[in-house]
């Protein structure tokens, strides 16, 4: 037919591509078995005071760039609307990514490294969190954000890649997952911030009603 399209067909792989696959993958199950290994306990750690937070009525603020911002939104995502199918109540948390004239007028004003800062310095309580979350552990915007956390009060959670360079030292809390490369790190990340949101699921589950019976004292 004119104009149509040809259908695309599977055919053979190359055999090269299926060993790039095939690597890929195992270094991703080498490092959760790592991640499993060096980081269960900060985890839960995490999540823990997370949820002390939140029961005294404080939120969670989260920024990073790039693949980090996507995880930012995608984590606060999850916890404003809901991770499973249980249901629960919605937890408060902000990305401080997504407001795109915050982000340029910050910028254009005070600088680039000033994006986050400024918002933690606006919407920052004493108790609140802040996920400052780098791949590097020396974004200079996720800086200026922990220490404008700090100077507030705020909790500071960072999650960073093997080593957490100078926001491992302003942080509460560091989750440090392995990888030698930008992708990996990234992949942990999710799988982290995945782990928390079942934790904080779990512990914050709506009771289911008592039969009426029960309720009654009958």
């Amino acid at each position: 037919m004119s104009g149509s399209f040809p259908r695309a067909s599977a055919g053979n792989p190359d055999c090269n591509a299926v060993d790039l696959v095939r690597a890929a993958l195992r270094d991703g199950i080498a490092l959760r078995w790592q991640l499993l290994e060096e980081q269960t306990e900060q985890i839960a750690a995490a999540a823990a005071y997370l949820r002390g937070a939140i029961e005294r009525g404080n939120k969670l603020l989260l920024c990073g760039n790039g693949g980090s911002a996507a995880d930012c939104q995608h984590i606060a995502a999850e916890l404003t609307g809901r991770f499973g199918s249980t249901p629960r109540r919605a937890l408060p948390a902000l990305a401080l990514t997504t407001d795109t004239s915050a982000l340029t007028a910050i910028a254009n004003d005070f600088g680039f490294a000033q994006v986050f800062a400024r918002q933690v310095e606006a919407l920052g309580k004493e108790g609140d969190v802040l996920w400052a979350v780098s791949t590097s552990g020396s974004s200079p915007n996720v800086l200026r954000a922990a220490e404008q956390a700090r100077a507030q009060g705020l909790w500071v959670l960072a999650m960073s890649g093997p080593t957490a360079g100078e926001l491992g030292t302003l942080a509460d809390i560091t989750i440090c997952v392995p990888g030698r490369t930008t992708d990996r790190i990234q992949e942990l990340h999710v799988t982290v911030g995945h782990i928390i949101c079942n934790l904080l699921d779990q512990a914050f589950i709506r009771p289911r009603p008592a039969p009426a019976a029960q309720r009654d004292g009958g």
